[in-house]
């Protein structure tokens, strides 16, 4: 009779007819894993929001360097409008005098005597 039930029930087994069920007790790591691991994902991106390549903080370093940078473009821009001014008093057809004797005495190094140097 053992041998009967013991074919039969192995028999149900493989057929699908019978199922075996195990139950784990759930424990509280278990529960923790989920919460832990959503903190950890938003404390990084929000760590990165503010610290990060393009984050608040290096926004505002990259306002104050714009600032500077276009400070240093408007004196360039300056410069540069008094070189071109200059480049235009040598031009053909209006050079002036002054200027051209300028020109030839920084570049030749020769001096009148009744003529004062300044030094730059």
């Amino acid at each position: 009779m053992q041998v009967t039930f013991l074919v039969t029930q192995r028999a149900a087994f493989i057929a699908g007819l019978y199922m075996i069920t195990r139950q784990k007790k759930r424990t509280n790591r278990g529960r923790l894993i989920v919460p832990i691991l959503s903190l950890v994902v938003f404390g990084y991106f929000g760590t990165q929001a503010f610290t990060g390549d393009y984050g608040i903080r290096s926004h505002i370093k990259l306002q104050a360097k714009t600032v500077e940078l276009e400070l240093k473009l408007a004196d360039v821009i300056k410069k540069r409008q008094n070189l071109e001014s200059r480049v235009a008093l040598l031009r053909s057809g209006t050079i002036e005098k002054d200027m051209l004797d300028e020109q030839v005495r920084r570049n030749l190094g020769m001096v009148n005597s009744d003529d004062i140097v300044l030094l730059r």
